[in-house]
């Protein structure tokens, strides 16, 4: 980590965000919770403990609201263990800093049996049917990929409300469905199931969060922090365990090499292995340096009580975007030369260069329309992405 991400977090939310007592359990849990395709729940109850779930809740509702960078400091911690549980918990503990920019009413909602209430998601908007009604929408449908859902007491479903925009609805757990249809190569044991809402709920208004809010930065929290785009917060959770399970591939693969019938020391002497464990461990520092330097940055312009740039959004988007192709590669260059154990199921690195795929199908990790948007801005086109 740069030292002025470290700078930027101070010491309280440091203890107050203490991951590290909880470490060894989550990785103790995850070979279990990729067979089960679920996050076990000690290891959510042990991340509850921590503080992360509501390091970014306001403090009024029981939240410590911590800075971006120490959220994401924990957050790499967990994904150095397990990608999936890194997953899970970066997703749901990052919908309280949605929730602290929507409606009062939708926190005390949420919040009202205790801090720790955790949430749930599916955005993509494609499956959902939205109706106006009186004081607020009628809404049924099917929503993919929910992380966590499982776990959670409440979902935030995205939906196209005909006439106006995109809005984000806030439902609970009674009003829903989950489908168990998680069955995939990779990231397994995060349940991303299905959300299926059979026959049309009513979802009062102050429970539905408008994308132009979220753009514009709209809130009610005395912190400056919450001036922080949304999309700026969402984006890192679906990105930076990637980082997270790159350092967890060079301890992966230096475990192995020590525990070879090769002379470990000979590899040293490799010029091809140490040119591929130089220039991944350069990758991974060079990913975390951006991921603080762009917080920082968001926080000392809120704190100043000045404007974000919309060309640094677009710009920090597309970075955030790179992440998971940049440690692919990172984790490619010594997957390549693993060893033949490296093939078998339970291998660590292999389970973690197929987690990394999986990731690659999120769209916010799909860089493709994102280099679009900032070179186009770069040479003097507006804007197009209302999710910066």
């Amino acid at each position: 980590m740069s030292q002025s991400a470290v700078s930027a977090i101070g010491e309280s939310e440091l203890q107050a965000l203490d991951i590290e007592p909880h470490l060894s359990l989550i990785a103790e849990l995850a070979s279990e919770g990729r067979v089960n395709r679920q996050v076990k729940r000690e290891a959510i109850d042990a991340i509850i403990e921590s503080g992360f779930m509501r390091a970014l809740l306001p403090k009024p509702w029981g939240g410590l609201e911590a800075t971006p960078q120490a959220f994401f400091r924990a957050h790499l911690r967990i994904a150095e263990q397990d990608m999936s549980t890194a997953w899970v918990a970066g997703i749901i503990a990052v919908h309280a800093f949605q929730l602290a920019i929507m409606n009062r009413q939708a926190l005390d909602d949420v919040y009202a049996e205790g801090p720790n209430t955790l949430i749930s998601s599916s955005y993509n908007p494609v499956g959902a049917k939205v109706e106006a009604a009186d004081g607020g929408f009628k809404l049924s449908g099917r929503w993919g990929w929910s992380s966590g859902s499982e776990h959670c007491t409440w979902v935030l479903l995205g939906g196209i409300v005909p006439g106006e925009d995109y809005r984000t609805f806030l439902v609970p757990r009674t009003d829903y469905r989950i489908e168990d249809t998680w069955f995939a190569y990779g990231l397994q044991a995060t349940g991303s199931n299905d959300i299926v809402i059979d026959q049309p709920v009513f979802v009062p208004e102050h429970r539905t969060h408008k994308r132009l809010d979220g753009f514009n930065c709209v809130h009610f929290q005395a912190n400056p922090m919450y001036g922080i785009p949304w999309a700026q917060m969402f984006v890192r959770v679906v990105s930076t365990p990637a980082i997270g399970a790159a350092r967890h591939a060079v301890a992966a693969f230096t475990g192995n090499a020590a525990g070879s019938s090769t002379d470990p020391t000979k590899l040293a002497g490799d010029a091809d292995i140490t040119r591929r464990v130089a220039e991944t461990l350069n990758d991974i520092d060079q990913a975390e340096a951006v991921l603080f330097r762009n917080f920082d940055h968001m926080m000392a312009r809120r704190q100043a009580g000045e404007e974000l740039e919309l060309m640094d959004r677009v710009r920090w988007r597309y970075q955030a975007s790179l992440i998971i192709d940049d440690m692919t590669r990172a984790v490619d260059r010594l997957f390549e030369v693993a060893g033949g154990r490296s093939v078998f199921d339970g291998s660590a690195i292999q389970d973690i260069w197929r987690d990394i795929r999986v990731a690659r199908a999120h769209v916010a990790n799909n860089p493709t329309a994102f280099a679009r948007n900032f070179g186009a801005m770069a040479l003097g086109a507006d804007n197009s992405d209302a999710f910066v």
